[in-house]
């Protein structure tokens, strides 16, 4: 917990996850890259099939040889297209080269028996996938240089089959490109309303976690001065179930932990409304009545989805003379630090809000220099997720008991790893009227 004053306390919450964008955009630098290196991988097996397989005719092995190697050259132009993205407006030239890398391949194993002019679809779609229309055409015209290097080398003349042979492959392959960019440029569509639709509700989400941690109370400096109030939050994701709050009261003050099963949005909204029906409960009746009250403020009838959500909770009423009357709502992790070095737990059998129906309110005697300490589930998981865990829980709070260091050291643990549940903590020491730390 950060350096904090006497009567001031620190809410911390966790920033927004924002690693997933940068994987993204990572995946779309590296595509180049990728697509290059499945060319070259087909142009190398197909010229060692032509050298190594006895049916397959090698008519000019400079040719084919000249055209694996160009396929290699735009690999190793793809690697600096994705290592330098200055370059990047140039990355159409690589599929460029692949339209005569594979003219070359297919005059030097035969021509018009070459098996290997199904190739040319690898640039094609290459090509046709990115935006605009105009790479519908730019295939066109890398097709027709694939038929015509090899007319263009063996100083053929362009008979009437060929012709026919070339305008049906143009028109086919031509829609293969129509297709594909149609195809792109509606999952661009849909991964633009998408991104919008995250920024949106990051935003949201954004403020939904300053909205919250605008409830936690951040100052001690109104309670009466027989109190020193330290508390933590650590939410696992940007907005948390965890709740804590105090205020004064005209013989003391109160103090409140919750913890909403779940976690999210959906657990702070219910957080934030827990805690608005018990402050103003409070005011008005005793611990039980206003955790009552916060039931009933949660109870949206038989008719309605089950939202399959509940609170645990304790709260706390102090009065200026040690009197301490409390509810556990099915809780059960509040630590009764005695000045003489003992401890007791301040647990009940009641059940959890949006659960049980009664309540009851418990009373203890608090001497000076007696710490109470709630903690929501999610520190209880910082001691391993063995049964001794409540053990060393509660020897690692004995050991120091002092609010400031406990709830820092707390702090620490909750920071020095990803926590899969929100980590809350609320310490209060009670002393004697002027024994209030400065």
């Amino acid at each position: 917990m950060a350096n904090a004053s006497p009567g001031q306390t620190v809410a911390q919450v966790s920033a927004p996850h924002r690693a997933a964008p940068t994987t993204m955009r990572a995946g779309a630098r590296t595509t180049p890259l990728t697509n290059q290196a499945v060319i070259a991988a087909v142009a190398v097996v197909a010229a060692l099939s032509s050298v190594l397989l006895p049916w397959v005719t090698v008519t000019n092995a400079v040719s084919m040889w000249t055209g694996t190697a160009l396929t290699v050259v735009g690999l190793a132009f793809a690697a600096l297209v994705v290592a330098r993205p200055g370059l990047a407006r140039a990355e159409l030239l690589v599929p460029a080269l692949d339209f005569v890398a594979i003219g070359l391949l297919r005059y030097g194993t035969g021509d018009a028996r070459s098996p290997f002019l199904a190739a040319v679809l690898l640039p094609v779609i290459w090509v046709a996938a990115q935006p605009g229309r105009q790479n519908v055409l730019y295939p066109l015209v890398g097709t027709a240089a694939t038929f015509l290097v090899p007319m263009l080398l063996g100083h053929t003349q362009l008979g009437a089959d060929e012709i026919v042979r070339l305008v049906f492959v143009l028109v086919v392959f031509t829609g293969v490109a129509g297709v594909t960019n149609e195809l792109a440029r509606h999952a661009a569509l849909r991964l633009q309303t998408a991104q919008g639709l995250r920024r949106q509700a990051e935003a949201e989400i954004g403020q939904a976690a300053l909205v919250q941690q605008a409830l936690l109370p951040d100052s001690t400096a109104d309670l009466p001065s027989v109190f020193t109030v330290r508390a933590v939050c650590l939410p696992a994701r940007s907005v948390g179930g965890d709740f804590y709050d105090w205020f004064r009261t005209a013989d003391g003050a109160v103090f409140t932990l919750g913890d909403v099963m779940g976690k999210g949005v959906g657990a702070g909204m219910i957080a934030a409304v827990v805690r608005s029906v018990l402050r103003a409960a409070t005011r008005v009746g005793s611990p039980d009545e206003a955790v009552v009250r916060a039931a009933a403020g949660l109870d949206v009838g038989v008719h309605a989805p089950a939202t399959e959500q509940f609170t645990t909770c304790f709260h706390l009423h102090v009065g200026v003379d040690g009197t301490a009357r409390w509810v556990d709502a099915g809780h059960g992790l509040t630590l009764l630090l005695r000045a003489d070095g003992t401890h007791d737990w301040l647990r009940s059998s009641d059940m959890p809000i949006g659960v049980g129906t009664e309540w009851s309110t418990h009373e203890t005697a608090l001497r000076p220099g007696d710490v109470v300490l709630v903690v929501s589930d999610g520190v209880l998981d910082l001691f391993g997720d063995s049964l001794e865990a409540v053990d060393r829980f509660a020897a690692f709070a004995v050991a120091d008991p002092d609010p400031d260091r406990l709830v820092s050291r707390l702090e620490e643990l909750g920071r020095a790893g990803n926590h899969e549940d929100d980590v809350t903590a609320l310490a209060i020491r009670f002393d004697r009227k002027g024994d209030r730390a400065s």
